[in-house]
């Protein structure tokens, strides 16, 4: 099959594009935009390179982006190259000291510097820093269990506003610090739910590998184009979010309740899904807010 570009649409097409796009860049021209990109999101090279392509183009029209990133499927596959086996507890990976070391050079030196390098490859300035930086993210062992996996406790965002401010795309791994300068791994969605609520961004978006909140869980046709805080608390009393959703949801009504804007759950398959979101009257995933 041969790839569709905007060549193969008519001028009048592609003018309808550009308009249709003009009021949701105008409206979101000098905000902040949180964007927490899942490691198996990284994984596709043809759609990592879509999204990288959205991260510039958002920054191009004045919107600030903020990448948060996971590294899953990358972790284990070193873990497994180490010969160390992981387990996990509630869905949060055990971590000990080897394990910790791993998760750190695969989030700052192997995942974090290639999202860098390929919005600097576009023309977007980007910055790599990690929740350690200036203790960016606190956080507290969770418990002797899990071993360093942290709780988040507070977030100091002067070193992240200051980058913001100087024009830089924030690239940063999900790593914390507690107050002896021990580091942590950390949840990526809860860790940008609680960098989005202290900012206050204007949307925190989250790319996953499932469309977004489904009615039928097992059934993605089923999907939730919008819901307030209180309806997805209810879907998750009710056991209609489960499993790896829960963290996400919970982050994104943390988030919503320290003033965020909107939070949207999104397919990362999908190609260039942040703009089909953001500048499209119909949007493409679920978006959450308060009820007001």
């Amino acid at each position: 099959m041969n790839k569709v570009g905007i060549k193969d649409y008519l001028p009048a097409d592609r003018a309808q594009v550009l308009i249709e796009a003009l009021p949701y860049i105008q409206r979101f021209s000098e905000r902040v935009v949180l964007i927490k990109i899942g490691g198996s999101t990284l994984v596709d090279q043809t759609l990592f390179d879509r999204l990288a392509e959205d991260v510039v183009l958002l920054h191009s029209v004045g919107i600030k982006p903020i990448i948060v990133h996971g590294g899953g499927p990358q972790i284990g596959h070193e873990l497994r190259l180490a010969g160390k086996e992981t387990s996990f507890i509630d869905g949060l990976r055990v971590t000990d000291q080897e394990t910790l070391k791993i998760v750190s050079k695969v989030l700052k030196g192997q995942v974090g510097r290639r999202i860098v390098d390929s919005i600097i490859s576009l023309g977007g300035p980007a910055v790599s820093l990690s929740g350690e930086t200036e203790n960016l993210i606190s956080v507290t062992p969770i418990n002797k269990e899990l071993g360093f996996v942290g709780k988040i406790t507070d977030i100091a965002p002067h070193s992240l506003n200051a980058i913001i401010e100087a024009g830089q795309i924030p690239i940063i791994s999900t790593l914390g610090i507690d107050e002896k300068g021990q580091s942590y791994n950390i949840n990526a969605d809860t860790a940008a739910g609680a960098l989005a609520g202290a900012l206050q961004v204007q949307k925190v978006i989250y790319l996953s590998d499932v469309p977004g909140l489904l009615s039928d869980k097992d059934d993605v046709n089923t999907l939730i184009s919008s819901a307030t805080t209180l309806e997805v608390e209810g879907m998750i009393a009710s056991k209609g979010v489960s499993d790896g959703m829960i963290p996400k949801v919970n982050s994104c009504i943390d988030a919503l309740r320290q003033g965020v804007g909107s939070a949207h759950l999104l397919d990362g398959r999908i190609p260039h899904v942040v703009l089909l979101e953001l500048f499209t009257d119909e949007g493409i995933g679920t978006m959450i807010a308060e009820e007001d």
